[in-house]
């Protein structure tokens, strides 16, 4: 890790505000991995709450908070203008502790020519999502004020010397996004604290369900998704509707088949309402009753068991995307970033072969046939990929040892600091970090 000179690398993390999200958990991982790897590690932020933050930011981090006194909007207003003018100003408080051999921006990149202006270090640039496509365009004034921060947002990125993403997905809307920046970012995939899940496993293989109606010796085939329409839940049902009615298993494995929707359930969403209601009705139409559980808003025990006990995932949203989801937080109408798409991922890794509809992220996290199946959103697509893995408890054993190897090799927080440091280590080699064209 010894630059020339015989010195660790020196990275500072510039990122808005050091809270609780998704963002700010990729942030934080890149900074640990980075500093396991011997790198001098500093982070800046505009906003770092001590009572609401990840805890490696209260112990193991070195943090510098710069520019908390400047409003982050005007009567509920302007919030871009505020968050490029606090940008601004944390860009220029840099230089007051001394120099850095690579800067890693992230979500605002309006800082990025001061950053180049005042210092000589490399900048790598991980754009988790365009922010241009994050705000709402209702009026044409709206549109109009919007533009400049969308032009500024392009010709600022392009001015890193390294450009990350979190997905090939991302990359591709980057690409359809900034059509003036010519380099292809390289992915860099958000890690998953697989410690967390080796504990979840133990947890879980506990004999007693902790499932109050879910019946005892069956095979699960479980759904984790939040009770919305746009999850497509639905489709779980039909499939083993199908399974039955075209009779693709013999009657006693049909019956032995227990479907589990496990999800967020909020009685105040009108969307989760409706939509439990629609699928508790379907399941009665269908006389599914028996052979149909769901958990609503299950603890992490009732999850980690399900986990360990389910023969396959089904993964039935389409065209999500593997990362981050986009929603507005209630509090401070600002954009949060959450891991979703990451479903799939947990399940691999904890060895269960996942049925997935083959578009969005689950293309990037999937391998067909092998870590489990993507088909078209289709119940008899579905349906036929559980009987074959229901019949064949070889095939699922197989299955979910290759899904545990690839997420360990893709996605695991060691394979991302590898690469991570791989990315800093090209920049501060000599002659690297050629500017972006």
């Amino acid at each position: 890790t010894m630059q020339q000179g015989g010195r660790p690398i020196k990275v500072a993390f510039i990122h808005p505000d050091l809270g609780i999200g998704g963002a700010e958990r990729l942030v934080v991982d890149a900074a640990v991995s980075l500093q396991k790897r011997g790198c001098d590690v500093t982070m800046f932020t505009s906003h770092h709450d001590r009572s609401h933050c990840f805890p490696e930011t209260l112990d193991s981090l070195a943090v510098h908070v710069h520019g908390d006194w400047l409003p982050r909007h005007l009567f509920g207003r302007f919030h871009i203008f505020f968050a490029v003018l606090r940008s601004l100003f944390l860009a220029c408080a840099i230089r007051w502790h001394g120099s850095y051999d690579v800067l890693f921006v992230d979500q605002v990149s309006a800082g990025i020519p001061v950053l180049r202006l005042t210092t000589s270090a490399k900048i790598l640039f991980y754009c988790h999502f365009p922010d241009q496509l994050l705000s709402q365009r209702t009026s044409f004034l709206k549109r109009f004020y919007r533009y400049p921060f969308d032009l500024l947002e392009e010709l600022t990125t392009k001015l890193s010397h390294s450009i990350l993403v979190n997905s090939r997905f991302t990359a591709g809307v980057f690409g359809r996004t900034f059509t003036h920046i010519s380099t292809r970012p390289q992915v860099l995939y958000p890690s998953i604290n697989t410690a967390q899940y080796d504990a979840a496993s133990t947890a879980g293989s506990e004999q007693v369900s902790p499932i109050p109606n879910l019946p005892p010796n069956r095979k699960i085939i479980l759904s984790i998704n939040r009770f919305e329409e746009k999850k497509n839940v639905k489709l779980a049902v039909e499939a083993l509707h199908v399974l039955r009615e075209k009779h693709m298993l013999d009657d006693k494995e049909a019956d032995s088949v227990q479907l589990v929707l496990a999800g967020g359930y909020d009685p105040r969403v009108a969307d989760n309402v409706f939509y439990h209601n629609l699928l508790t009705k379907r399941v009665s139409e269908l006389g599914l009753q028996n052979q149909v559980t769901f958990v609503t808003n299950f603890s992490d025990q009732q999850r980690n068991y399900l986990l360990a006990h389910a023969t396959c995932l089904l993964y039935t949203p389409s065209n999500e995307h593997f990362g981050t989801s986009l929603f507005h937080t209630h509090s401070s109408n600002t954009l949060t970033l959450t891991p979703v798409g990451i479903v799939p991922v947990e399940a691999m890794y904890l060895r269960v072969p996942v049925i997935a509809v083959n578009t969005g992220g689950p293309l990037e996290t999937v391998l067909d046939g092998r870590t489990g199946y993507l088909c078209d959103q289709d119940p008899e697509a579905f349906a036929q990929r559980i009987a074959s893995l229901v019949k064949d408890p070889e095939l699922v054993r197989r299955m979910g040892e290759e899904g545990r190897h690839s997420v360990v090799e893709r996605f695991s927080f060691e394979s991302f600091g590898n690469q991570l440091f791989g990315y800093v280590q090209a920049l501060t080699a000599p002659h690297a970090g050629k500017k972006t064209e």
